[in-house]
C-alpha cells in the first residue's frame, strides 16, 4: 500500500480539522446558543461602558463625546490629585476599608460555622427548615432591611429599646452613635448574607467522600475531630476561592446598605466611596472627579484580588486566575 506524501498529509490536516469542528458544533451548538444572551449582555452593559473610563482623565463636557473632550491638567491626572486632596474622600476611603474589613472578619467565618452546624444535625426536616429561614434574608432588599432596623432599633420607639427600658436598662443608640452604628451595620450584614453563603459550603460538604468519615469512625475520631481533620480540609479549596473574592471586594461594596442605614448623626463612619460618588457625582455633577475615584477603587480591588490569588497559589491552593 502506498503511503501519502507529506504534502498531501499537510493538505489533509486543515480539512480534517474543519470536519471535526463541524461535528463538534453540530453536537454542542445549543450550548453556544445559550451563551449568546449573557455574552451580549456583558458586551453591551459591561464592556462598551468601559470606554467612558477616559472621563477620569478629561474635562467633562455634556455636549462633547468622551473622545473629543480636552485632557485635564497635570497630563490628565488632575482629578486623581484633587480626590486625594479632598478630606471627604479620605473619610470615605477610611470608612470603606474599615467596614469591609469588619464584614470580612465577622461575616466570612459565619457561613462556614453555620454550614458545619447544619451538616451535623441528625434531623433532616429541622435542617431544611433552619437552612430556609437562614437564607431568606438574602432576598430582602436593603431598603426593607433598613426600614425594619429603624422600627426595631429606634432610640425611643424601637421594639428592642422598649424591651430594654421595661426590664430596667437604658436605651441604646443603635443607629445614632458611631460605634453602635458600626456594630449594627456589620451584624445586619452578617445576618443578611450568612444563609446564602452557607449553601455554597453545604454543597462542598455534600461532595466529600463518605468513606473518609467511615475511616475516621474506625480510628475513633469524635465529632469535632472529624470536622477538624475531614470536613474543613475537604472544603479548604472552596474557602480559599471565596476568601480571594472577598479580599478583592475589600475596597468595594454596595451603595444601598450604607446609604439606607446612614444618617447625619453617623456620617463620619457611614460615608463610603459609593455614597461619596453619589454625593459628588450625581448631586454635585463632578463626573470626572467621581469617575477617577471609581477607577481608583476598581484598580485597588484588582490588586487585592490578584495579590490574594498569588498568595493562595504560593500556599499550594488552586486560586481563581
Amino acid at each position: 500500500m502506498s503511503r501519502r506524501s507529506p504534502a498531501v498529509q499537510t493538505l489533509a490536516k486543515p480539512a480534517d480539522r474543519y470536519k471535526r469542528f463541524r461535528l463538534y458544533m453540530h453536537k454542542y451548538w445549543t450550548l453556544y446558543a445559550l451563551l449568546a444572551l449573557p455574552i451580549t449582555y456583558f458586551i453591551i452593559f459591561k464592556y462598551i461602558p468601559m470606554t467612558y473610563i477616559q472621563i477620569a482623565f478629561k474635562r467633562y463636557s455634556i455636549v462633547q463625546s468622551p473622545w473629543k473632550m480636552p485632557l485635564a491638567n497635570n497630563h490628565g491626572w488632575q482629578y486623581f490629585i484633587q480626590a486625594f486632596k479632598t478630606p471627604d474622600f479620605h473619610r470615605a476611603l477610611r470608612n470603606t476599608f474599615m467596614l469591609n474589613f469588619l464584614d470580612l472578619v465577622m461575616g466570612f467565618p459565619a457561613p462556614i460555622i453555620l454550614a458545619l452546624l447544619l451538616n451535623e444535625l441528625p434531623f433532616k426536616g429541622f435542617k431544611r427548615v433552619t437552612q430556609t429561614v437562614a437564607y431568606m434574608p438574602h432576598f430582602l432588599s436593603w431598603i426593607i432591611i433598613s426600614g425594619l432596623a429603624r422600627q426595631l432599633f429606634a432610640p425611643t420607639s424601637g421594639l428592642v429599646n422598649i424591651v430594654i427600658q421595661r426590664i430596667g436598662g437604658q436605651s441604646i443608640p443603635f443607629l445614632n452613635a458611631p460605634a453602635h452604628w458600626v456594630a449594627t451595620y456589620v451584624l445586619l450584614g452578617v445576618w443578611q448574607s450568612m444563609g446564602w453563603n452557607t449553601i455554597i459550603y453545604l454543597a462542598a460538604i455534600t461532595a466529600i467522600n463518605p468513606e473518609l468519615y467511615e475511616a475516621a469512625d474506625i480510628d475513633g475520631a469524635g465529632r469535632l475531630q472529624k470536622i477538624w481533620y475531614v470536613t474543613l480540609p475537604s472544603i479548604k479549596g472552596t474557602i480559599v476561592v471565596l476568601l480571594i473574592l472577598a479580599l478583592g471586594n475589600i475596597l468595594g461594596g454596595g451603595f444601598d446598605r450604607p446609604y439606607t442605614l446612614g444618617n447625619p448623626l453617623v456620617r463620619n463612619v457611614s460615608e463610603v466611596i459609593p455614597t461619596f460618588v453619589y454625593s459628588w457625582g450625581i448631586k454635585g455633577l463632578q463626573f470626572s472627579l467621581t469617575t477617577a475615584v471609581g477607577l481608583f477603587q476598581s484598580v485597588v480591588g484588582v490588586v487585592f484580588l490578584l495579590g490574594a490569588d498569588f498568595l493562595a497559589k504560593r500556599a499550594g491552593e488552586r486560586g481563581i486566575v
